[in-house]
Order: structure tokens, then sequence, then C-alpha cells
């Protein structure tokens, strides 16, 4: 017995052919050029099992869905290693005051979309974040960086701006270097040192606290120790006219983060002398009477009017 063949009259074939015109011409639209039309900053987020720390602490801010709403914003979005670097853990991202990772969090963006290309070539370009605290961009060729942290992938284009994702998490600042500074247990001799040399010809602590910008190498306490300030008593014990030379040579006038530093560069101090960049190892600073260099870290430490490099010496012009 032979099969029939299924007869779809001409009508039905031509209203077929229209309605997938039409159909298309739908898709066409809604998938300019081919391509599906771009996620939310907060989807995009979302959907990476690597910024897993970021959504959870934009979830708890209430920002999240505000990366979801229409507009245009620019993210440096650290990953979940950028999180653990700062030593942020889950526990510490549930438990941490709301207020404060709000502010942290709207440090990371900015109201309006800055592709890489538009950043212009230079060190720190300032920006404003939605927190109301300045960022500092800086281009070098390809090489872009945000306040000392290195963009490791750049316009990631979203529907509502774009995501530039970092290697740190950005900390707003805390105060100015000597409010820093004091909040630093581990900078308690420097703290006392800049105190006993304000007292002295030259108001050093005025100085740390004035506009700026300014960058400071930073000893920490044991530095001091090693260079023969055994406690906070033999430093007050010092001339503080002494002391001001020192501390001094310590300072920059300018703004320079680690990714701003040169190898082999010699950037000059409020001291009138010049220090020593060393990048072939890690970042290193070298004064001109020290017989090694002093490692730099922790870096980048933001403040109203500059930044602190923490180093394990201090520095001898």
């Amino acid at each position: 017995m032979s099969k029939k063949t299924a007869i779809i009259p001409l009508s039905a074939c031509l209203l077929m052919l229209l309605l997938v015109s039409q159909g298309c011409n739908k898709i066409r639209d809604y998938f300019p050029n081919g391509n599906t039309p771009k996620k939310s900053i907060a989807a995009i987020v979302s959907s990476s099992k690597d910024y897993s720390m970021l959504k959870l602490a934009l979830e708890r801010a209430d920002l999240l869905k505000t990366l979801d709403q229409p507009g245009t914003f620019t993210v440096f979005v650290p990953d979940n290693s950028a999180f653990e670097k700062a030593g942020a853990t889950v526990e510490l991202i549930e438990s941490a005051p709301v207020e404060t990772l709000k502010n942290v969090l709207l440090f990371h963006v900015i109201g309006s979309k800055i592709t890489a290309s538009q950043i212009p070539e230079g060190n720190n370009t300032a920006v404003t974040s939605l927190l109301g605290a300045a960022l500092y961009v800086s281009k070098s060729g390809s090489k872009v960086s945000v306040n000392g942290s290195g963009v490791t992938r750049a316009d990631i284009e979203a529907n509502n701006g774009v995501i530039h994702g970092i290697d740190r998490v950005l900390v707003p600042p805390a105060g100015n270097i000597v409010e820093v500074a004091k909040s630093n247990p581990a900078l308690s001799y420097l703290v006392a040192a800049v105190v006993r040399a304000s007292q002295g010809t030259t108001n050093v602590a005025a100085l740390l606290s004035g506009d700026g910008p300014l960058t400071v190498f930073a000893p920490t306490n044991q530095a001091f120790i090693n260079a023969g300030f055994p406690t906070i008593e033999s430093i007050n014990a010092a001339k503080p006219d002494d002391l001001t030379p020192i501390l001094a040579y310590h300072v920059i006038t300018d703004r320079v983060f680690s990714t701003n530093l040169v190898d082999g560069g010699q950037p000059s101090t409020f001291a009138g002398e010049t220090l020593t960049i060393d990048l072939s190892s890690g970042a290193a600073v070298k004064g001109k009477s020290n017989t090694t260099k002093s490692k730099i870290g922790p870096a980048d430490i933001v403040t109203t009017n500059g930044v602190v490099h923490v180093i394990d010496q201090v520095l001898l012009p």
C-alpha cells in the first residue's frame, strides 16, 4: 500500500514564510549584528564563580540590584583572589558592618562609563567614585591601574556600563597620612618620631597632615629598632632637629603608587636627596647610605592627602 504525502496548501506556505520572516526581523532587531544583548553588570558578576565573594558583598550591602538597573557605570571588579589577598573571607563579609561594606564597594564604582581607551596616558588621573572619594587611574601603554591595583582584564561590556577586573580590593582613605599612621599599630614608632621631630624647628606632623599630595615610605617599628631606636623612649630622647632630616628623606612631594614606580628611578625627596627604586625582585627602595634595599609592602595605602608604602628599613640619606 503506498504512503500518502501530506499536501500543504500554497496559502499556508506563504503564511508560514511571512511569519518566519517577521520573526527573523524581530530577532535581528533584538540581537543587532547577530550578537546577543549584553548582560547587566550585576548579571555578569552573578554568573561568574570568580566573583562569588564580590556578589556576596554586593548583596549584603544591597547594591547588587543597583548594578542591575539601567544606567551608566564603570566598576573596578576584584575577583575572589583579590578578596583573599585582602584577608577577606565569606565569614568576614557576612559579619562586617553593612555601612562599612557599602562604602568600600561604592569606592569601586564610577557613575559614568570609562573604557581603557578613554583613560589618558600618564599617572594618576583623578576620577570621582560613587563614595565621593577620588580614584587615581594610571595608564602606560597597554597597562592600566587604579590606586596601584593593576587592571587584569579591561572593557568587559555590560548593558549598563563597563567592568574592569582588578587584582586588589580598593580601600577608601581613612584619614590623612598622620591619621592613617596612628591607626596602624605597626607604625607607632614612626608616629612617635613625627611627634618628636615636630617639637623642633619644623612641624613635621603639620606637613604630613597638609593638602599634599605626598608619598611616604613608612618604616615599621622593627625597622626603627634595627636602626638603633629600641624603644619609643629612645625616640623621645633624640633631638627633634636630628630626626627631621631623616623623616624628610622618606617623603616624596607627589602621589606615587606602586604601579607608578620605575625600576632604577631616583625620585627626589622632601629632604632634597634622592632614593633609588629597585623592581628586579619585587618592589623595593634604597637610601644612599643603606647597604641593602628595603622591601615595600604593604603598598598603596591611600590617604586623603597621598599614599603610604610600608617598608622594613629606615632609609638613610
